[in-house]
């Protein structure tokens, strides 16, 4: 194999270099083996026998690489070194030193590997933290804690030599019986990105890359069934889909993975409208986009749009994709040929390794002297679930519990007898979701410890201050169960003087759980006999609390009025039974805010708040939508009374300007109170059907005893923009309201605005964001 040029002055390893002068200079000396060799990582580990964390893994896992082949020409990305099976980080991390110090003495330009884990819930890495799940971030309303969070996972990441972090997800939850819910941040394109991006800022700050995930429409696809196809039309995927992802790339994401689906026959995989047009043109993003894994292959194993691997790849790199993950399946020899017949140009390579290489030389891969030792390394120790960590991981699950309903009963009255029942109980599964390391890889390692220390609920209200006797009974698992069970559990209810009854779901992978990628539900009951037992415990008269910890929203209609308190922690991490228990008996006061909907009566509706006129309650339609907890509500222990809300100029909006608006809190309580102030924009005559109102701010807020507050918004007419009957985004004149308050359903004033001056077309510059500021003091 011989290079394409080797003469010249060796610009590209000279950090002084432009980086574009750099990697010209590096492409223009590779061979094409050494090029088509950047485009793809490889899964070493990678197993069909032992569980499955990506989809369709049975079908993919090949027979052991040959490494040093392999690695001859040089190699991408290295898969997961951490997140594939239990390892200690200080061995993982000397173990993928000596990995790239052999993929760098092995090519003959030393170019090491870019190195990506999964990050949704905390590095997806033995021992590491793990942090409440993204619902939990929404349900917080706190976008800073939520930066924090990222920053130390990213933080973490760095330390054992990692690059590259796979989250977060932005689909916006559409049907919530798809079993990825619990990955999203619910059902509000404006909270999902201001969440996201938040979470993007923190990872970013430390050096990694963030991913962005699905693009796009991932959530909407049939019937909530996972890799269906997506049934929406260009104006839904524009004003729902995809302004998260606008709004997390200007936050300084640096790469993107493709949704598996198609949308309309056409697989995002091989859309060049949707990764190059607009991803590149319009947004004029400029980093890498990666494949999900196994997405290239599929496009002919599933999607039936290729004849072979080869044709699957150049219709990847057509349509944009710069990476092929996780491991080497159509990027590779196949590829080589097709480009050497002739039946790929040349240029769709090198336009993928120009972005590919980029990144490397941004993140210092391409300098002399690039040092494979991390800082675990390098220090002979790492600890991945520091005390800063759980700190702010217990922090942002008290600040996401959310109260439903509660007849009094909560907080719990000291010296109680509890009965704590119910399959969530006393289990640390519990508390988390999917694509937390325990749940994702730990399981099918059944020998090994968990690695980090995860209270249960049971166990968290046994220490609770307060010398609350409790009893623990399981009742029935999540799924399956007999009488003896249920009965067992309805005597030790009968027993106490409160039921603390924890119910949900069990988080898994492709059906091994109730939720979860692949764990699609039918409807929305309780999984398994849990509603059952719930209507047992009832039936002894004792007060119900319910817990629901899960990763969708169930249907509770039946019980919701018999029931003494509802509270929702979905997977609050590895702190959420401690925090859950402090909400419980009073030592902090619930106030988390729903950023999904809570179905009526049926439980399959695949309805948001997100709803035009015809999409809620009509008269022409037996089946009613209205949510039995609509999004944004939440309760507390005490009120905010609102003083007043007012808007601070004239009820003329310049089309181009910006409108505001005040509200004015106080805490007349004796203990510190929670408000999520929520602006809705509703528009009552466009040009297009708009749903009757859709979160354009919100802000929290947080009162002491005896404090006031003044929440100040200003809003540009940017954020009243949809997408037109021509396709463009556009900013309409005419009337507008601002619905003010505390959630959806509870709007406490109406601004009433009329949009004045042209009508305007926007862009992907336009702005994303409200401006808000919080003023406190005493009374």
């Amino acid at each position: 194999m011989e290079s394409n040029v080797d003469n010249g002055p060796v610009l590209w390893r000279d950090p002084e270099v432009p980086a574009e002068d750099r990697v010209t200079d590096l492409i223009r000396r590779m061979t094409l083996e050494e090029k088509v060799a950047q485009l793809y990582g490889v899964w070493v580990g990678i197993d069909a026998t032992e569980g499955e964390v990506a989809p369709h893994q049975h079908d993919m896992a090949a027979a052991p690489v040959d490494w040093d082949e392999l690695i001859r020409s040089g190699l991408g990305q290295l898969t997961r070194p951490f997140g594939t099976a239990p390892v200690e980080p200080f061995l993982g991390a000397k173990g993928l030193a000596e990995s790239q110090r052999q993929i760098m003495a092995a090519g003959r330009f030393g170019i090491p590997a870019l190195v990506h884990e999964e990050c949704l819930t905390g590095l997806a890495a033995w021992t590491a933290t793990v942090f409440p799940s993204p619902l939990c971030w929404a349900a917080s309303f706190d976008p800073e804690l939520v930066e924090r969070m990222g920053a130390l996972i990213g933080q973490s990441m760095r330390r054992l030599g990692v690059h590259q972090g796979l989250a977060p997800v932005l689909d916006v939850a559409r049907d919530m019986r798809w079993g990825r819910v619990e990955e999203t941040m619910g059902e509000d394109p404006h909270l999902v990105g201001t969440i996201g991006s938040a979470y993007v800022r923190g990872l970013e700050s430390s050096g990694v890359v963030a991913t962005l995930k699905h693009f796009v429409g991932y959530s909407a696809s049939r019937a909530g069934r996972n890799l269906a196809p997506v049934s929406a039309g260009p104006r839904e995927i524009a004003d729902v889909f995809l302004p998260p992802f606008e709004m997390a790339l200007r936050a300084g994401a640096r790469s993107v993975m493709n949704t598996y689906t198609d949308t309309d026959g056409v697989p995002a995989a091989a859309d060049p409208a949707l990764l190059t047009t607009l991803l590149r043109e319009t947004y004029g993003f400029t980093g890498t986009v990666v494949a999900d894994y196994f997405s290239i292959a599929f496009l002919q194993t599933l999607h039936g749009v290729a004849a072979s691997p080869a044709e699957a790849a150049a219709r990847a790199l057509e349509a944009g994709i710069d990476v092929e993950l996780p491991t080497v399946a159509c990027y590779g020899e196949g590829l080589v040929e097709a480009v050497r017949g002739g039946a790929v140009p040349e240029e769709l390579v090198e336009r993928a390794l120009r972005r590919v290489l980029l990144q490397k030389c941004e993140l210092g891969l391409l300098d002399p002297g690039w040092d494979p030792d991390s800082s675990a390394v390098r220090d002979g120790a790492v600890s991945l679930d520091p005390a800063e960590s759980r700190a702010v991981a217990g922090e942002l699950a008290r600040r996401s519990v959310v109260l439903l309903a509660n007849d009094g009963t909560l907080p719990l009255t000291p010296g109680l007898r509890l009965a704590v029942v119910g399959p969530r109980a006393d289990t640390a599964q519990a508390m988390l979701g999917c694509y937390s390391f325990p749940m994702h890889v730990g399981v099918h390692h059944p020998d090994v410890a968990v690695g980090v220390d995860i209270p249960t609920l049971a166990q968290a209200l046994q220490a609770a201050p307060g010398a609350f006797d409790v009893v623990v009974a399981e009742g029935c698992p999540v799924l399956g169960g007999d009488d003896e069970g249920i009965e067992a559990a309805v005597r030790a209810a009968e027993e106490s003087d409160v039921v603390v009854a924890v119910l949900g779901d069990k988080a898994g992978l492709f059906g091994n759980g109730t939720s979860g990628e692949g764990c699609d539900a039918v409807d929305l009951r309780l999984p398994g006999r849990q509603e059952e037992l719930l209507e047992a415990l009832l039936g002894t008269g004792k007060p119900v609390v319910l817990v629901l910890l899960s990763g969708r929203p169930y249907e509770l209609s039946r019980q919701v009025d018999r029931l003494a308190a509802v509270l929702c922690g979905f997977f609050p991490g590895e702190e959420g039974g401690p925090a859950i228990a402090d909400v419980l008996v009073g030592r902090v006061s619930p106030s988390g805010r729903l950023p999904l909907s809570f179905p009526r009566a049926g439980g399959s509706q695949p309805s948001t708040y997100l709803a035009s006129p015809l999409g809620r309650k009509t008269d022409v339609s037996t089946v009613d939508p209205t949510p039995l907890f609509p999004f944004g509500h939440g309760l507390g222990y005490g009120s905010a009374t609102w003083a007043s809300v007012r808007a601070t100029g004239g009820p003329e909006w310049d089309t181009d300007g910006t409108a505001g608006l005040e509200v004015e809190l106080r805490n007349d309580t004796g203990r510190e109170v929670t408000e999520v102030v929520q602006v809705y924009l509703h528009d009552p005559a466009a040009e297009v059907v708009r749903p009757v109102q859709a979160l354009v701010a919100a802000r929290r807020v947080d009162l002491a005893p005896g404090t006031s507050a003044t929440v100040r918004f200003a809003l540009h007419a940017d954020l009243t923009s949809f997408t037109g009957r021509d396709g463009a985004r556009i900013v309409e004149p005419g009337a507008v309201e601002l619905r003010v308050g505390a959630s959806s359903a509870d709007v406490r004033e109406v601004l009433r605005f009329t949009l004045a001056g042209g009508r305007r077309t926007v862009g992907f510059d336009r702005r994303l964001h409200p401006e808000s500021v919080v003023e406190q003091s005493g009374h």
